[in-house]
C-alpha cells in the first residue's frame, strides 16, 4: 500500500501526464442518454478527446448530487489524455448548482443500491458506444462503494477504481468489503475526507482487494467525496487528492 508521503508533486505529476498523452485536446462535451436494464433512463454529459481508443473515466456522483458534481474535474481529465462521462444516477438530487435530470423524470429519487442499474448502463455504454480504451470507475460517497459492487459483477470489464469516501452504506443489502474481495486484477485508489472514521472504513474495504495494486490516500484539509477533487470544495486538500489521483490513473493506463 503507498502512502501519501510517497506521492509525487501534483505539478510534477501533471505535467508528465500532458507530455505522456501529447498534449490533448481541449475537451467537447455533449448530452448522453442511457437507458437501464429496468427502462430507466439515465441523463449525463460526454467529455471527449476525440479518440475512442483512449481510456475512459466514468464518473459517478454523490447522494444529493449529479453529474456537475464533475464539471471541473471533466475537462481537466480529458487534457490528461481520457475520455470521459458523468451521469446523474436515480438517487440524487441539486448539489452544485444543477439539476439531476434522471431524478426529475422519474419523479423521485430512489435508494442507494437502486442507482446501481445506472452504473452498469453506463459500463456498457463504453463498448457500445465504440470505446476501446481501459474502464476507469470512480465513485463518491455512495457510488464509491456502488462501483465496487459493479466492478465485482463485470470481472474484466474494469481496469481500475477510484472511490473517494467508500462505505458500508448498504446495511444487509449488500457488502462492500464482500465485493472488494472479489476484484481479481483490478487497480484500487481509495482517497477520504479528514475524518478518522471515514479513513478506518475505506481502510476496511481496501484491505480485502486481492494483490497489491491498490492505494490510500488520507489527504489533509479534504472534503467528502469526489468533491475533493474540485477547487471550490471546502477543505482546502485538492492538490493533495490531484496529486494521488493523477498517479493513480497513470498506473492504470
Amino acid at each position: 500500500m503507498i502512502s501519501s508521503r510517497h506521492l509525487l508533486s501534483s505539478s510534477l505529476v501533471f505535467c508528465l501526464m500532458l507530455f505522456m498523452t501529447g498534449f490533448a485536446s481541449p475537451a467537447f462535451a455533449q448530452p448522453v442518454t442511457l437507458t437501464a436494464k429496468d427502462g430507466v433512463k439515465v441523463f449525463g454529459t460526454y467529455y471527449g478527446t476525440g479518440d475512442k481508443s483512449k481510456p475512459v473515466v466514468l464518473l459517478f456522483h454523490m447522494a444529493g448530487s449529479n453529474a456537475a458534481e464533475y464539471a471541473p474535474t471533466a475537462p481537466r481529465l480529458v487534457a490528461l489524455g481520457y475520455n470521459a462521462l458523468a451521469i446523474d444516477q436515480r438517487s440524487g438530487g441539486f448539489a452544485f448548482g444543477a439539476g439531476n435530470q434522471t431524478v426529475k423524470e422519474l419523479g423521485r429519487s430512489a435508494g442507494f443500491l437502486q442507482a446501481l442499474p445506472d452504473l452498469e448502463a453506463a459500463l456498457a455504454w463504453v463498448a457500445s458506444s465504440g470505446h476501446g480504451g481501459k474502464v476507469i470507475i470512480v465513485g463518491s460517497s455512495y457510488s464509491a462503494s456502488l462501483v465496487f459492487l459493479l466492478a465485482a459483477q463485470n470481472p474484466g470489464k474494469v481496469a481500475g477504481l477510484a472511490a473517494f469516501s467508500p462505505g458500508e452504506y448498504f446495511g444487509a443489502g449488500a457488502s462492500v468489503k464482500g465485493a472488494a474481495q472479489k476484484l481479481q486484477g483490478v487497480q484500487v485508489f481509495v482517497s477520504s475526507a479528514s475524518d478518522s472514521g471515514e479513513v478506518a472504513e475505506a481502510r476496511s474495504i481496501l484491505e480485502a482487494v486481492p494483490g497489491s495494486a491498490k492505494t490510500q490516500l488520507a489527504a489533509k484539509r479534504a472534503p467528502h467525496g469526489a468533491s475533493s477533487l474540485r477547487q471550490d470544495a471546502n477543505g482546502g486538500g485538492q492538490a493533495e487528492v490531484w496529486e494521488g489521483f493523477t498517479r493513480f490513473l497513470a498506473s492504470v493506463r
